[in-house]
């Protein structure tokens, strides 16, 4: 059906119909609005939506570029955008770059060429995709990475303090052989809560070794290979602050495999929380982004429509669990005991 099926209807003409879609572009009386809708719900039209947003210049859509949907931090800060911007009857694509530069830069154009309205960069790196859509007059908001194009924003997680937190953490369990199993040397979130770690050890009076340090990809596998190799041979750490969930996840596989107990032998402390970490074998003591907060800021600030160049900085919480040597569950608050009073 079309807008002429709606007109023939109602006795009007396509243009007054159009009017009635479009609401408030021309004064149409109550009446003949009324009979444009009987019309419209009797022949069975339905708008074109896609036409519709051209016209008025929005297509109601923002793009989503993220490193890898597997990983379970990403796919928790997907469904909180996508919730957010749903509650402004916003639609979000969502492109996996499979930690592939031009796959990114694929992503990005292919948003562009749609018209959406906004773009969400979680990036793997050198920035140039940024470039891409900011060059095309889009409003580009960087998640989880600081800018690098002076023309558009950033909403970060405070790695340095985050980092810092789980470390000193470990070390109030009398820990003091603390390594660091770190992300990617390149990229600056690692380099953020290497930081952070060094942070917490030099305020502890503990001397940073870098026979507990390693370096590896922010993945399960990672994690796993270098849990391997950091738990294996040599000297070994009490302790370990690991920089991702997903890296946490297969060091305590490693640590399994290898007969080290957790927490008894090691002490872990993870960043990235989502609920997943609820689940290992032991639960994961971890740093657990604010994602609705992530989300909140960054769709409030592409729906402002010219993003102010800079970073928002969003705290995290340090989640306790069992990882860590804390009690698990958390022992239940006592019962008051029944009233006595025999008034």
């Amino acid at each position: 059906m079309t807008q002429a099926d709606v007109a023939r209807a109602a006795g009007t003409s396509t243009a007054v119909v159009s009017y009635v879609l479009n609401e408030g572009s021309r004064p149409i009386s109550a009446a003949t609005r009324e009979k444009v809708l009987r019309a419209i719900e009797e022949v069975g039209y339905r708008p074109n939506g896609v036409a519709r947003a051209l016209a008025s210049g929005s297509t109601r859509t923002l793009g989503l570029v993220v490193p890898e949907l597997a990983n379970q931090f990403f796919a928790t800060l997907a469904q909180a955008l996508e919730a957010e911007a749903s509650r402004y009857g916003l639609v979000l694509l969502l492109g996996d770059s499979a930690e592939s530069v031009t796959r990114e830069r694929e992503l990005v154009e292919t948003f562009v060429a749609r018209q959406v309205d906004g773009l969400v960069y979680v990036g793997v790196g050198p920035h140039d995709a940024v470039q891409v859509a900011t060059a095309a007059g889009l409003p580009v908001v960087v998640l989880d990475r600081a800018a690098d194009d002076e023309r558009a924003a950033s909403v970060v997680i405070d790695n340095v303090a985050g980092a810092r937190t789980a470390t000193e953490h470990l070390l109030g369990h009398g820990r003091r052989r603390v390594g660091a199993l770190l992300g990617p040397a390149d990229l600056p979130t690692s380099r953020a809560r290497h930081t952070g770690w060094l942070d917490a050890l030099t305020a502890g009076g503990v001397p940073a070794d870098d026979r507990y340090l390693r370096w590896a990809p922010f993945t399960r596998a990672g994690g796993h290979r270098a849990g391997l190799d950091l738990l294996g041979s040599g000297p070994v750490p009490d302790a370990l602050f690991v920089a991702s969930e997903d890296q946490a996840l297969g060091l305590l596989c490693a640590a399994a495999e290898l007969g080290v107990a957790v927490p008894g032998d090691l002490a872990v402390a993870s960043f990235d929380g989502t609920e997943a970490s609820r689940f290992s074998v032991p639960p994961l003591t971890t740093v657990a982004p604010r994602f609705d907060e992530l989300a909140r800021r960054t769709i409030d600030l592409l729906r402002a429509g010219a993003p102010a160049p800079g970073a928002e900085i969003c705290a995290s919480d340090l989640v306790v669990r069992a990882s860590c040597g804390c009690p698990w569950p958390p022992p239940a608050a006592p019962v008051p005991a029944p009233s006595t009073d025999e008034r």
